[in-house]
């Protein structure tokens, strides 16, 4: 305990954070709002930037930022409190509910919850992004996907799916009888006192809205327009910093869910990601509950989840024990949400991490660059490839456009549209053997292949 009173009441890791965070602002790749607390004390609560460029209206802690994924926690307790209330339980098909839908008696409410369901995920869909401004009813984004065939059978594997927290939204409707919306305005946010939080809507005037941006690593967009009747019960809720830690209280309490059904949320139901060679399993695993990540963080316990929706990132992470909450909420993409909120833990806990810094590209003789051209292996799938043009240079990863790096030094690089790293590692004959790609705090070896 001497720990955690040491964590809630230093101040200078409280200035620690704030430089970090101002340092971040700096780069130009994060602007948002941040809350930290422990042991029921807000330890920082700030907003960075702006929530809107054009009118110069700056990030406060009351600034409303779309959740994305966080959204699903909402989801998957609204779920919960149903089954408290008698009116489904998770073990039954969907069939039982929406007897229409396509192999509904091979899929449970479970399955949904937890990614196993088999259910394509419709943002992935080639025409998502032509599709993503036009206004669509529940019955017709569900009509969108439901007769695809499933990509495995239903408990097999996790696969994040939308679509399947689509489906759980209208299973609320239909057992509920009230609109998405109106169940969680009435049964969520007005017990937890979330005032500040809803489905965000474009036509509704919302004070404090931000505006979402993206940020090409020299000048900022407006994101691109997105229909919120897509993102549904998977990713279309509003909310503050301070909101949130409303909801996390709540959490600690019976105040929405009981313990049993709380027990049920964070339950560790599938493994994310399954090690390939069983003999050899992983040192860091994370799994799904209902609506939350699990996984062991500095030693620590951790329940998280973030979100993404065009020109926003949310990350929040809980740390049980401690009754340690951070929380990010940024209006630009790509803004590392999650990696912020790791290096704000580990200044938590005394572990290391780097500080942000705005980077410069250097001269660079461009026939230096000849010696980086091949093709490095980042996984199994995914292959990067560095080729030259006009006396610049390029990364291609399997699947994307080429994007142009920019010398730091010799051998290392860095990109703009992320914030990422990459350095060539040359071996004892002189010839580059492999890659480093750092990126939100990972450091990924790509070995040259080609």
């Amino acid at each position: 305990m001497l720990k955690q009173r040491n964590i809630c009441t230093n101040q200078a890791i409280v200035q620690e954070m704030a430089t970090y965070l101002q340092a971040y602002l700096e780069t130009g790749y994060f602007m948002g709002t941040v809350l930290v607390a422990c042991a029921g004390e807000v330890l920082l609560s700030q907003g960075y930037g702006m929530a809107n460029l054009e009118h110069s209206v700056p990030n406060i802690p009351q600034t409303k930022f779309r959740l994305g994924s966080i959204t699903k926690q909402f989801t998957a307790t609204a779920i919960l409190q149903l089954q408290e209330q008698g009116l489904l339980n998770v073990h039954d098909s969907i069939s039982t509910y929406l007897p229409d839908y396509p192999n509904g008696n091979k899929i449970t409410i479970h399955h949904l919850l937890n990614h196993t369901g088999g259910i394509p995920s419709y943002t992935s869909f080639p025409d998502f992004i032509e599709n993503k401004r036009i206004k669509k009813s529940l019955d017709e984004l569900i009509a969108w996907f439901s007769h695809r065939p499933l990509e495995f059978t239903p408990g097999d594997r996790f696969e994040y799916s939308n679509s399947g927290y689509v489906v759980l939204t209208k299973i609320i409707e239909t057992t509920s009888g009230k609109s998405y919306a109106d169940y969680l305005q009435h049964h969520l946010f007005e017990p937890v006192g979330m005032t500040d939080s809803g489905y965000d809507l474009h036509e509704q005037v919302l004070s404090d809205r931000a505006s979402g941006y993206i940020y090409s690593g020299e000048e900022y967009q407006n994101a691109e327009f997105i229909d919120m009747s897509l993102p549904s019960g998977a990713g279309a809720l509003y909310s503050t910093v301070e909101d949130l830690y409303k909801w996390d209280s709540a959490l600690y309490t019976n105040a929405v869910l009981s313990e049993s059904s709380k027990k049920l949320m964070f339950a560790p139901t599938v493994l994310v990601d399954p090690p390939t060679d069983t003999a050899d399993p992983p040192t860091q695993t994370t799994h799904y509950g209902y609506g939350w990540l699990l996984d062991t963080h500095y030693e620590r316990d951790r329940l998280f989840h973030g979100g993404g929706i065009d020109g926003f990132t949310t990350s929040i992470s809980r740390y049980l024990d401690e009754q340690i909450t951070i929380i990010v909420l940024s209006n630009i993409l790509p803004a590392p949400s999650d990696h912020i909120a790791s290096d704000l833990a580990a200044i938590l806990f005394g572990k290391p991490y780097e500080m942000p810094k705005k980077r410069q590209a250097i001269e660079l003789d461009p026939a230096v660059y000849e010696a980086y051209v091949g093709k490095y292996q980042l996984s199994p799938e995914v292959m990067m490839t560095v080729t030259t043009e006009n006396q610049r240079i390029f990364t291609q990863i399997t699947g994307q456009e080429p994007v142009e790096i920019f010398p730091e030094s010799s051998t290392e690089f860095f990109l703009k549209v992320v914030d990422a790293q990459i350095k060539f590692v040359v071996n004892e004959t002189g010839r580059v053997s492999h890659l480093i790609l750092y990126q939100n705090g990972r450091e990924i070896l790509a070995t040259r292949v080609g």
